[in-house]
């Protein structure tokens, strides 16, 4: 039986990435940082793609604080970058009786605005950040916090990622791990992952099916 779904949140409930470079590489322009080309930072948390993009200590924390007010005046548009499935999936899942959580690499403050803005808020079980744990992605305590958290076994769990590193956390977790196609112009590798889906909807089907089959003992 799945018992619960465990959702990254950046290129799976929302396509945020393109617009996450975007307004840092904005930024870090405004003060002279400019890169030949674009960085992928498709997974990364927020500590790795700081210490990538500048390697000086001082001047990092200096920009990294005016970044945290730039940010706030750029917010994140979470209703046009909502994947238009999400509420959808996570209705259907939570009515099904499966756990939902979203394990994310953001911030809680982010997880949580995107939650609420979303209208996902009856919908989900648990929310943790990277910053929570230990250790981040591709590390997998992230996702086995969650399941101990739920009170599911890894057997019992299936997770949706995009990056590869993402992948690789839900991997070493033990869990069922799909990985969600991403949108034309992106390309990531997910050949690591169980399942590649199409549309995030496929998850309540392959919930469904999965169960379907537990009934009857099979």
């Amino acid at each position: 039986m799945i018992n619960a779904a465990l959702f990254d949140m950046d290129g799976v409930l929302a396509f945020t990435e393109g617009f996450y470079t975007n307004r840092r590489l904005a930024y870090l322009a405004e003060h002279g940082i400019v890169f030949d080309e674009v960085p992928d930072w498709t997974g990364a948390n927020d500590n790795e793609v700081w210490e990538t993009s500048v390697p000086e200590p001082e001047r990092r924390e200096r920009l990294r604080a005016g970044y945290k007010v730039y940010a706030d005046e750029h917010p994140i548009p979470w209703r046009e970058l909502a994947n238009n499935q999400a509420h959808l999936t996570l209705s259907l899942l939570s009515g099904m009786g499966v756990k939902v959580g979203i394990c994310s690499s953001s911030w809680r403050v982010l997880i949580e605005e995107m939650v609420d803005q979303l209208e996902l808020r009856d919908f989900v079980d648990f929310t943790i950040s990277g910053a929570e744990c230990l250790e981040y992605k591709p590390e997998p305590d992230i996702y086995l916090t969650a399941m101990e958290r739920l009170d599911v076994r890894p057997d019992q769990t299936v997770i949706v990622e995009d990056s590869p590193i993402g992948i690789k956390a839900g991997k070493a977790a033990g869990a069922f791990v799909c990985a969600l196609r991403q949108p034309v112009g992106v390309s990531l590798e997910q050949g690591a992952a169980d399942l590649i889906i199409d549309e995030l909807v496929e998850v309540v089907e392959l919930v469904r099916g999965a169960n379907g089959l537990a009934r009857l003992g099979a």
